[in-house]
């Protein structure tokens, strides 16, 4: 546990004002209130939507130097734990699927081998990178705000600590970007984004992957919906902000996919344990057994993730 942890309600001096992401408006309307159900950390946390683009995003937030510590080693991408006993092999195939996923998905609109480089934007311990480089022999860098240095899976990443837009990473370097559940996090996403076209190669792709907001796991869970995540997940996409978002960073949308590498399950099993819960927190270490059940149970509606608009998004951008 981190000695950093907030064991009281974040006081109201932690929190700032901030404008809309997308096109900077101060005009907004209640959207949802949500807590910290996955780690059960104090707090409630409100959104708002924009009434001049329609974005929903959280106001206020905490500033930026206090949001760390919503990301200690309880945190999911974070965790440390690896022994999960007897369910560790179907542990490790479950996590492993994630990265063939990703794989799959950007092996779609980009061919990569030796001569390429790769950039992950959040790429927490580098499990991603890693299958890119063992697989296909890219030179592989990964950027992350927290100090994961250390851990076996970044071996051979060139592994950037702090906000992606103030790193020095080159002109035009890259043939792939990716950002998985980065963008909903981000304090920053124009910079963002348009760190991201100068770093991308002219021919090369930018692939995002995020919560979506019109889903169904929204529809069925409201304020206890995982995808608000809050007090980590700044801003909520829909289909139609998202597209505006990377549209109005100045790029061309290839593909959009109503669905992503992460699983949707985790979203459905999550939901229905925060409704449980409410706010207390989820102990994966004794999630674990229901987890699996739930997923084997759930198994035929699963098999249609792709067609039912379950949770997630991706969007496949180039450079115009």
């Amino acid at each position: 546990m981190s000695a950093a942890r907030p064991l009281e309600p974040p006081a109201p001096s932690l929190f700032e004002a901030v404008a809309c992401y997308c096109c900077g408006s101060d005009s907004r309307s209640d959207f949802i209130t949500a807590e910290d159900d996955l780690t059960g950390k104090p707090g409630t946390f409100r959104f708002v939507r924009c009434e001049s683009c329609g974005l929903v995003y959280q106001h206020p937030r905490i500033v930026i130097e206090r949001i760390t510590d919503y990301y200690d080693d309880e945190y999911i991408a974070h965790r440390k734990k690896t022994d999960w006993g007897v369910l560790t092999p179907l542990y490790e195939h479950v996590m492993g699927k994630h990265d063939r996923d990703k794989d799959r998905t950007v092996s779609r609109y980009v061919t990569l081998d030796a001569h390429s480089e790769v950039l992950d934007v959040g790429c927490a311990v580098g499990t991603f990178l890693q299958r890119i480089r063992q697989r296909h022999g890219s030179r592989v860098c990964g950027v992350d705000f927290k100090d994961l240095r250390g851990h076996a899976s970044l071996e051979g990443v060139d592994f950037r600590q702090g906000l992606f837009y103030e790193q020095d990473l080159g002109s035009e370097r890259f043939d792939l970007v990716t950002m998985w559940h980065f963008l909903e996090h981000d304090y920053d996403p124009r910079r963002t984004l348009a760190k991201a076209s100068a770093v991308l190669k002219q021919s090369g792709r930018l692939v995002i992957e995020v919560p979506r907001l019109d889903s169904v796991s929204f529809k069925l869970y409201g304020d206890r919906w995982p995808g608000l995540q809050a007090p980590q997940h700044t801003t909520l996409y829909d289909k139609q902000s998202l597209l505006r978002m990377v549209e109005r960073a100045g790029f061309e949308v290839i593909d959009y996919l109503p669905y992503g590498s992460f699983p949707a399950y985790f979203y459905l099993f999550s939901g229905a344990a925060f409704r449980v819960l409410k706010g207390k927190g989820l102990n994966l270490s004794k999630a674990i057994y229901p987890y699996f059940a739930g997923q084997l149970a759930l198994t035929p509606v699963l098999l249609f993730e792709k067609q039912l608009n379950l949770a997630m998004q991706t969007v496949v951008c180039g450079k115009r």
